[in-house]
């Protein structure tokens, strides 16, 4: 790693300066994407509601299908090289969209099958990335890291779904598809200028139905430590509800409410300013009132702007989705940068790849299913009542963080109670946070 010097962590460390472009460059056009690609099948394609939330089931699908095997082959792994072949398989399978269409081969089964695989290759990235940053910095400037990362990718969403809306209108939905391309490749091209290389993987003989019983290990990890069991139950609950809603919202927008294409992305944009919001508060609420508090405040109270969605109307009514919208927006975002930060200092490093993929298949599983479920609702009971039910999810997966230790506790613990070689305790439940424990 390079010397530490004065100034910000994006001035002085170049590797992770590359791994920030790279990360903010794929997250803004994935923003494109979740734009573009409801809109493509809502005009270029008039699908119903059903079909546009299997359409968003399907990128999230693979999280349950191979979410727990991967997190085990990525600790076999080095992660860099694992992102790199993620990223260039999107690159490709989001630049066949428009060719397709030019072709005249554009229909609901192409672009499910492109949603479908461009999520098994977002599954081995993140898994992979998540390992990746806590050997790529110091633990001291972790916490830094994880702000400057989750804020970027805030801040990539505002103007991806901004300039998704506008792409749309002005270009067609369909060739923004080549904006997302585009993004894959400067990322790629960011990740291969990264210097620094993990320790080579030691290539030990491992026995017969070894992957069982490393994947078995990851599962143990979340099953019998409260404080990561309650995390990823609130995860799950909390993404079942905001995948329920934002799989229908363009459409809510576009249909119910009536507002134009360029609209809906300047307004979804918009709320997304509360992630960069959310993101620049994390860490300082947190180290006022403590870590496990400030979860509590951010994914519980802001929770409740989720409330006033439901009630948008054109015109000046707009002004409550955005309200909510941010509320929610940001409670979500800084609440993810402390648990990321708890995770990596919680947590071994050699079990960080499986602690991430297990949590993932847990919490990110629900999105597909959030996704059907929206667009179930959406198609029996219209997409406002829709809206309703599901926006009221989202406070209410908070009362699991309420009736659990973390509503006791001022911090979340530092670091797991050592047992064999440091790992954490997977026989028992752990004490609560003894004091003096610092965040994440």
């Amino acid at each position: 790693m390079p010397t530490r010097t004065p100034g910000g962590l994006l001035r002085r460390h170049r590797d992770f300066r590359l791994l920030w472009c790279g990360e903010t460059a794929g997250k803004y056009g994935a923003a494109v994407t979740g734009v573009a690609m409801p809109l493509i099948a809502v005009s270029t394609l008039t699908a119903d509601t059903f079909e546009i939330g299997l359409l968003t089931a399907a990128g999230w699908l693979p999280w349950l299908v191979i979410g727990l095997p991967a997190g085990a082959w990525v600790d076999r792994l080095p992660r860099r090289p694992v992102m790199l072949t993620a990223a260039a398989v999107s690159l490709v399978l989001f630049a066949c969209v428009p060719v397709a269409a030019w072709c005249g081969r554009l229909s609901i089964g192409l672009l499910l099958a492109v949603a479908l695989l461009t999520g098994t290759a977002a599954v081995f990235f993140q898994t992979a990335y998540s390992a990746y940053l806590p050997a790529l910095l110091d633990p001291a400037d972790q916490p830094e890291g994880n702000a400057a990362l989750h804020g970027s990718a805030s801040a990539a969403q505002i103007a991806g779904q901004g300039s998704g809306g506008l792409i749309a209108q002005l270009a067609g939905a369909v060739n923004g598809m080549f904006v997302n391309a585009a993004t894959f490749a400067v990322s790629l091209l960011c990740l291969t200028g990264i210097r620094f290389r993990e320790p080579r993987v030691p290539a030990a003989e491992r026995p017969p139905r070894a992957l069982v019983h490393e994947v078995a290990q990851g599962l143990r990890l979340i099953t019998h430590d409260r404080w990561l069991r309650t995390l990823t139950l609130f995860a799950a609950a909390s993404n079942l509800a905001l995948m329920g809603y934002q799989s229908i919202r363009v459409v809510f927008l576009v249909r119910t409410v009536g507002l134009s294409p360029g609209l809906v992305g300047g307004l979804v944009a918009a709320v997304s300013l509360g992630g960069v919001t959310g993101a620049f508060c994390a860490r300082r609420v947190a180290a006022r009132v403590g870590d496990a508090r400030a979860t509590l405040l951010f994914e519980l109270g802001l929770a409740m702007g989720a409330l006033l969605m439901p009630m948008t109307t054109d015109g000046p009514g707009l002004a409550l989705f955005l309200a909510g919208g941010f509320c929610v927006t940001a409670g979500v975002v800084a609440g993810n940068v402390i648990k990321a930060g708890f995770q990596q200092r919680y947590c071994p490093p050699e079990l960080l790849g499986r602690l991430t993929a297990t949590s993932s298949f847990v919490s990110y599983g629900t999105l597909p299913l959030g996704a059907l479920l929206g667009g179930a609702l959406g198609t029996a009971l219209g997409l406002r009542t829709a809206m309703w039910i599901t926006t009221a999810g989202i406070p209410l997966a908070g009362l699991i963080l309420l009736f659990s230790p973390v509503r006791h506790a001022r911090d979340l613990p530092a670091s797991a109670p050592p047992h064999g070689h440091g790992t954490p305790r997977a026989d028992r439940d752990d004490g609560p946070a003894l004091p003096g424990h610092r965040p994440r």
